[in-house]
């Protein structure tokens, strides 16, 4: 991967947009049932799924220039997730949200692409506050969500996993 082509960075992560040509990128992170079983209640999606999910991202890039990005370490260039931002219900709110590879796994990257994605949330795209829940089985990502400074609100219902997920928020300081 050029180092053009991204266009957010962190020490070891590049954010790039997704293209129609990642689909082999996108079933290796959604159709990984140990990634998939956290954020949907099928385990496991097939590549006409994952295809459909691909497609979504793309589009809401095209019409609110924002989505799950997908994000590769830098010196390698190997795809290792996607981490990114879509619309909340509030104004102003926006749902923060990442998927890691589960080879990437605790290796600290959901957290170095958050830090980024806060900080261009707020600095520069300029939207005042952030959402974001979690599967109550993933524990991993609650720790993450208070170590980047989230709040617990409620619980909230969450369609794909048909479970109540704890919700959190993180406001921009003024």
């Amino acid at each position: 991967m050029k180092k053009s082509e991204y266009f957010l960075t962190t020490k070891r992560i590049g954010f790039r947009l997704w293209s129609l040509n990642d689909l082999d990128l996108a079933v290796g992170l959604w159709g990984d049932p140990k990634v998939t079983k956290l954020i949907d209640s099928r385990g496991t999606l097939t590549e006409k799924d994952v295809k459909k999910r691909l497609e979504q991202e793309i589009t809401m890039e095209s019409k609110h220039g924002i989505q799950y990005w997908p994000i590769f370490l830098r010196e390698s260039g190997e795809h290792i997730g996607c981490a990114g931002l879509r619309p909340y219900k509030a104004d102003q709110t926006f749902e923060i949200g990442f998927h890691i590879c589960s080879r990437f796994w605790r290796k600290g990257y959901a957290f170095e692409a958050a830090t980024a994605l806060i900080d261009h949330a707020f600095n520069t795209i300029g939207i005042q506050s952030l959402f974001a829940g979690h599967n109550p089985k993933n524990s991993a990502s609650k720790n993450l969500l208070l170590k980047l400074g989230f709040t617990y609100t409620h619980d909230e219902y969450y369609e794909p996993t048909g479970l109540d997920h704890p919700s959190y928020l993180l406001t921009r300081e003024l």
